[in-house]
């Protein structure tokens, strides 16, 4: 009775920090004016294979159903909501979506990933504009900011710049010869140089023009930077990063810059592209996203187009970790422990009457001694004992669990106010 390979079932403490991430997610997506949903978990196959053909086939859940019906999981929000926003015929433009939940992909499974993990994605639909990406890519730097994440920096690259200078570079416009060359970009972080210019030139491509174009998958930097090492006049829609530039620039966002190397996803992307990294950290990019003005037009929407961004959860807070700021989830609980079982019923009174008041409060069911029940108050703010000889004078005993002091209360001053008399608003 094993779970399938790739799967995992989270636990308490997994869960409450993918809460965690979500609760900062929500908050941000609401205050930038995101519409928050869920698109279906299942769809019809032939929507997923909308724009990546047959062979998305083989990095998806797939199956008939009982109708007889070709099936999938989702394997990430942009599709489903890609689809529900074309559909929607009178909706008002630009209109701004956000989701959080769990995506599926039959992917190898490696550290950060398995094959169900967590998404948060933002997408904007409507008339393409530039400060589409720079709200998106705004919304992206403050979520990094309010998790408390340090040394996060946003990559930033546009699709049409690297493809015109492959076609530059190979004199070829054939759309096959170009997504090719962008794979070997795409490659870089993982292979090296001459383990791609191997593998590449086997498939019969020059080596001095594919070292030309690794070369300038290198480039990376600001904008004046680049500017200083590179001819950018020869390149196509230089102007547009520069103009994204400035308005992240006034929007406060600082944690960007320019990286050719950056292409993302060969099947969605038709403008701005951009990935998310900690300097510091292995695990890859954190979030991703861009223009795939293609997409709407595959959905039959030529009228419209979109921008969007997504990250994965368990890899931040793998970095989040990493960094050591992954808050303290426990919350202020009370433990109420018993002597004896003539104590018991005083006990669960005084339990119901704390969670009545949004106390988050544990009691022992298994009639155990005081030792074991205190044992098992270890993440509990105080307990409170409930003991014969204090209950006679009206009184049980507060015991503080960090510091080991206690002292009697009243229980008819805990009956009225539970709150001030805890003071569970202190740490």
């Amino acid at each position: 009775m094993e779970l399938p390979r790739g799967m995992k079932d989270f636990e308490a403490i997994e869960n409450s920090n993918i809460e965690h991430v979500r609760n900062h997610f929500k908050k941000l997506s609401n205050l930038y004016g995101f519409s928050f949903m869920e698109p279906s978990v299942l769809e019809s196959l032939s929507t997923l294979e909308t724009k990546s053909g047959p062979a998305i086939r083989d990095e998806i859940y797939y199956f008939k159903d009982k109708g007889d019906r070709e099936v999938a999981l989702r394997f990430d929000f942009t599709m489903g909501l890609t689809r529900y926003a074309t559909a929607q015929k009178s909706m008002k433009l630009p209109a701004k979506i956000s989701a959080f939940g769990g995506v599926f992909r039959y992917d190898e499974p490696q550290k950060g990933r398995y094959r169900y993990f967590h998404q948060w994605d933002v997408e904007v639909y409507g008339k393409k504009t530039l400060e589409s990406e720079a709200e998106i890519i705004e919304l992206t730097s403050r979520l990094f900011d309010s998790l408390l994440l340090k040394d996060i920096v946003i990559d930033i690259n546009h699709r049409n710049l690297v493809e015109s200078y492959i076609n530059k570079i190979f004199e070829t416009t054939d759309s096959d010869k170009v997504a090719d060359i962008l794979r070997a970009i795409d490659k870089i972080s993982k292979k090296s140089k001459n383990e791609i210019l191997t593998e590449f030139t086997k498939k019969g491509y020059d080596t001095v023009k594919l070292e030309k174009i690794l070369e300038f998958s290198q480039v990376k930097g600001t904008i004046s930077e680049v500017e200083k090492i590179f001819d950018t006049a020869q390149l196509e829609s230089w102007d547009e990063l520069k103009q994204l530039f400035d308005s992240l620039e006034n929007r406060g966002v600082s944690n960007v810059r320019i990286n050719f190397g950056i292409v993302r996803g060969l099947d969605y992307y038709s403008g701005v592209v951009f990935e998310v990294f900690d300097k510091n950290s292995k695990l890859g990019a954190l979030a991703g996203g861009g223009r795939y003005d293609t997409l709407t037009k595959a959905f039959g929407r030529d009228d419209i187009g979109a921008t969007g961004v997504a990250g994965g959860v368990e890899r931040i807070i793998l970095t989040m970790q990493e960094q050591k700021i992954i808050p303290d989830i426990l919350q202020n609980r009370v433990a109420v422990v018993y002597i004896n079982e003539e104590m018991q019923k005083v006990a669960h009174s005084i339990t119901s009457l704390l969670r009545l008041n949004n106390i988050p409060s544990d009691i022992d069911l298994a009639g155990r001694n005081l030792k074991k029940q205190m044992d098992n108050a270890g993440n509990a703010r105080y307990s409170i004992i409930v003991g014969p000889q204090e209950l006679e004078n009206g009184n049980v005993v507060l015991h503080d669990m960090i510091d080991g002091k206690e002292g009697t209360i009243s229980l008819e001053k805990l009956t009225e106010d539970p709150n001030f008399v805890l003071n569970l608003e202190k740490p």
